[in-house]
């Protein structure tokens, strides 16, 4: 019975961590795979199999978060369309890519830029009101967001929904819609790490961030639906900034 004791605490902190990293990702669009992945790689789980692991608790946590956005109205279609296919593209060459090489060189000018980003939307919700407009770059963002997050464990809610956002589209609209193309990306590549890994990236790890990723899931859909653009836009680019930060420090410390 005792031994239970460790293990059990050990499952509820990853359930923990998973329920957290759901909230804020559904909520805002970002976070799940930082979050969990920066956990993980942290624990000494090799990178390849962190985010393996990660994108396949996804795949679940994105298919709920997803029709809970669809059932709240917050996914725009059209956008949508032009997401997928190219972020569903870059995640299958991120993935291969990781499991053959590694791509940690290039992550602190990544993170750098995505610091910038955060600090610029920060400075537009308390400077202005936002102004919504249909964004013009879709596709390529959808490419690299799909690259980075097969190949850095994290990447596609960043880099895409602060990219869009900075372009000056419903905060809302893009959570929303970047949430449920990621269960498309996140499919794609758990198979294509599956396929080149097999399945010893299977841990209690996982299996706790799975259970509370699924169970706040609805719960980020519901937020995202009921905060206003000014706050969204603020609590997003302080996340994104903080993050970053973060990952910067941790690549050079």
């Amino acid at each position: 019975m005792d031994s239970l004791a460790p293990m059990s605490t050990e499952l509820l902190s990853f359930i923990a961590v998973g329920f957290a990293a759901q909230l804020v990702d559904g909520a805002l669009g970002m976070a799940f795979g930082v979050i969990s992945s920066t956990l993980l790689v942290s624990l000494g789980v090799p990178p390849a199999a962190a985010s393996a692991g990660v994108h396949t608790v996804e795949t679940f946590t994105t298919a709920v978060s997803g029709i809970s956005h669809a059932l709240h109205r917050n996914v725009d279609w059209k956008l949508f369309a032009r997401l997928v296919i190219p972020g569903v593209i870059g995640g299958v060459i991120g993935a291969y890519m990781l499991t053959q090489v590694s791509a940690e060189a290039a992550r602190p000018m990544v993170l750098a830029y995505l610091s910038c980003i955060g600090i610029v939307l920060m400075w537009r919700s308390w400077r202005y009101p936002p102004k919504i407009k249909n964004p013009r770059i879709v596709e390529p963002l959808g490419l690299a967001g799909g690259f980075l997050d097969a190949a850095g464990g994290g990447g596609w809610g960043p880099v895409v929904t602060s990219n869009l956002l900075i372009q000056g589209a419903s905060p809302r609209k893009t959570i929303g819609t970047v949430n449920t193309a990621e269960f498309f990306l996140t499919l794609t590549v758990s198979a294509t790490f599956l396929f080149s890994l097999g399945v010893e990236f299977f841990t209690k790890a996982m299996l706790g961030l799975l259970i509370g990723g699924v169970l706040a899931a609805p719960l980020g859909a519901w937020l995202a639906k009921k905060v206003e653009p000014r706050p969204l836009l603020m609590i997003v680019g302080v996340i994104l900034t903080l993050t970053s930060g973060y990952g910067i420090w941790r690549a050079f410390f």
